[in-house]
């Protein structure tokens, strides 16, 4: 029986390159492991859909890098069912359902947290653009849908055209619907710091802040994530925001022992919430290695502990 299996996905187990960007899990990796090994636990790491897997063998699945989900959506979420009867996930299965579908995002300015405007496009809806934009009187917008991830069709509508390529709603519109047809969307207003101030990312371990850094677009793009050419910085977050990440993570369904939450500002230097990462965050803890301590003592509490029981209404997913 193994204490610990960290879960990624066959394409960072044993990738066939070695670029900085598949350095940086296993540097992750061999932190986490050595964090748990240092309190006396055993620990392995194996791909989410690996066939000869027995996930009843171990007490603890933690998921990581499993960064092909949200394109085999389907097969992943029976996957989290399957291995939740057998042993503990980590973050809990309810947790890592709600958190798989953006609508989450609803839930928790109900509870008072300061989200990004937001409107919620169920699949199959009969609405445009334009209708939306008239509705809300947003001019530039993005859209993403409901599951994705690492900017996975995510799209900036501009305002009005800004030159012979710009996209405007109407050009966007095909797309939309496109998307409408097969999955829930999410539309939101552009915001504009994003260019000019970036993305702040604060890690919240066992419901504390641990450690923060800063994600910038590369010059004329919206998307912070280094696939789309984002870079990473050091960041040290006013109280304010601290306080801002660790109340949103307390308005969870259910306690998460990682995850990160992701904030942006309004035109007065407000902290508004874009996102929240339970499931599969980067959390960067080769920029804090003793934080990956911190994770460690959240996975001894379930060692023991009962397995996750599925929520019974799964209306989401």
């Amino acid at each position: 029986m193994t204490d610990v299996t960290i879960v990624t996905c066959q394409k960072h187990l044993l990738p066939s390159t070695a670029d900085d960007y598949t350095k940086n899990i296993f540097i992750e990796y061999k932190l986490l492991k050595h964090a748990l090994e240092a309190k006396g636990l055993t620990v392995k790491r194996t791909f989410w859909d690996d066939p000869n897997c027995n996930w009843g063998q171990t007490k603890v699945a933690v998921i990581r890098t499993v960064w092909d989900y949200f394109e085999r959506f389907d097969e992943f979420k029976q996957w989290m069912l399957q291995t939740a009867a057998v042993t503990n996930l980590i973050n809990p299965l309810p947790l890592q359902q709600w958190n798989s579908h953006k609508f989450y995002l609803r839930d928790l300015a109900e509870r008072g947290v300061d989200v990004v405007p937001t409107e919620f496009i169920k699949k199959g809806s009969k609405i445009t653009l334009q209708e939306i934009s008239a509705n809300r009187n947003w001019s530039a917008m993005v859209m993403k849908p409901a599951i994705s991830a690492a900017a996975f069709h995510t799209y900036k509508i501009p305002a009005s055209p800004a030159g012979r390529s710009a996209t405007t709603i109407h050009e966007m519109e095909a797309k939309f619907q496109e998307l409408l047809a097969s999955r829930d969307m999410l539309l939101q207003p552009f915001v504009e710091t994003i260019t000019k101030r970036g993305e702040a990312s604060l890690m919240v371990f066992n419901e504390k802040y641990t450690h923060a850094i800063l994600k910038k677009a590369k010059q004329g793009d919206f998307r912070v994530q280094d696939d789309f050419g984002g870079t990473v910085h050091d960041y040290e977050p006013t109280e304010k925001e601290i306080q801002f990440a660790e109340f949103a993570n307390a308005q969870c369904p259910t306690k998460p022992v990682y995850g990160r939450v992701d904030i942006v500002w309004d035109s007065d230097g407000n902290p508004m919430l874009s996102e929240m990462e339970f499931l599969d965050p980067e959390i960067w803890l080769r920029n804090c290695p003793t934080s990956a301590e911190k994770i460690a003592e959240g996975i001894v509490k379930y060692l023991d502990s009962p397995f996750d029981l599925p929520p019974t209404n799964e209306a989401r997913i």
